[in-house]
């Protein structure tokens, strides 16, 4: 990897409102540009909004649609990596929990939530592939929400060269201390274990649909220390430069970097 500013973002995403979302999202694009940031991750479902009701079907969107347009644009005139969110439209009548890695050069990259949690089982269906993105001088992974709390597909993304990987989120309840306080409990873990960058970022406010999200954002190194945090509970970036020395010091000590000394032919498939 390469020395790389990223942001991430703490934003509020009504459901529904698709245009006020992008509208929002504009100008947290322009602030990060403003920043030098070469990737900028959004929430879980910022485009869309998040809930786990029915009515997530007919707010769903085609990968091929006018929105997915109008942010391969801000992604093409500002140089960034744009990382956002929203129930995708597929096939029938499935939907999808997808995050979408939209590039400068018009490249449009799709991960689909593989873990559906309880309460969206009948909503969401579950994506199939666990992808790695190549992009600004990185190898990184999205995970979403959920996903993180099952630590073999950060494995499987670490052995597929992840060096960073984002999991935004659409996780209400409690503040954002709170919150922060139930990430410290796996994240960290993520990062140590797979010598690699955690960035996690999460909706705020409330979403006209019931639900109320507490907004935070951290930074984790692949060290497990936390780089950067954002409690404050409104909108806004996190932003943080991740630095390839802090990889490679961990990357380089045989007994820091555990992940070469695994032993996957103990586990079976």
């Amino acid at each position: 990897m390469k020395d790389i500013r990223i942001a991430a973002v703490v934003m509020n995403c009504p459901v529904g409102e698709v245009e006020e979302n992008l509208n929002r999202m504009d100008g947290f694009v322009d602030t990060a540009a403003d920043h030098e940031i070469e990737i900028v991750c959004f929430p879980e479902l910022n485009i869309t909004g998040y809930c786990n009701r029915p009515e997530m079907a007919r707010t769903a969107l085609p990968l091929n649609g006018p929105e997915v347009k109008q942010i391969q644009g801000m992604a093409k005139s500002t140089g960034m990596v744009i990382l956002a969110g929203m129930a995708e439209k597929g096939p029938g009548d499935i939907v999808y929990a997808s995050h979408l890695a939209l590039h400068p050069d018009g490249r449009v990259d799709v991960y689909r939530k593989l873990h559906i949690a309880p309460p969206e089982r009948g909503v969401f269906s579950p994506g199939n592939t666990i992808p790695i993105f190549t992009t600004a001088g990185i190898q990184f992974g999205i995970q979403l929400c959920y996903d993180a709390h099952f630590p073999e597909l950060t494995t499987a993304m670490a052995a597929q060269g992840a060096e960073l990987i984002f999991i935004p989120h659409a996780s209400p309840r409690g503040d954002a201390k709170q919150k922060h306080t139930s990430w410290m409990r796996h994240l960290p873990a993520r990062a140590f274990d797979n010598s690699l960058f955690i960035i996690a970022c999460n909706q705020t406010g409330e979403n006209c649909n019931g639900l109320s999200f507490p907004g935070n954002a951290v930074a984790i190194d692949p060290a497990g220390n936390v780089l950067e945090k954002r409690l404050s509970g409104g909108e806004g970036l996190l932003m943080v430069d991740l630095k390839k020395a802090a990889l490679d010091d961990v990357r380089n000590h045989e007994m820091r970097f555990f992940f070469p000394n695994r032993r996957p032919d103990l586990f079976g498939p």
